[in-house]
């Protein structure tokens, strides 16, 4: 992973809100720390792929079923 860096800018509201977010509950040691983490779990989430088991599934269909759909 690249620790070349970019500046992003984002509302000083949103800012004060990560800020008051870290001092309570900790974990980070920067505001840029906190939205980078935020940032890398979205886009790990995003590029996952849904996928239901198989008993799941049947359930969709047993109830899909039952409403008339199938």
């Amino acid at each position: 992973m690249s620790s070349e860096k970019v500046t992003i800018q984002i509302s000083k509201e949103l800012y004060d809100k990560a800020k008051k977010f870290i001092e309570t509950h900790g974990g980070f040691s920067s505001v840029e720390e906190f939205v980078e983490f935020i940032l890398r779990e979205v886009l790990t989430e995003e590029t996952e792929e849904f996928r239901l088991s198989k008993e799941e599934e049947e359930k969709i269909k047993e109830r899909l079923r039952a409403l008339g759909y199938i």
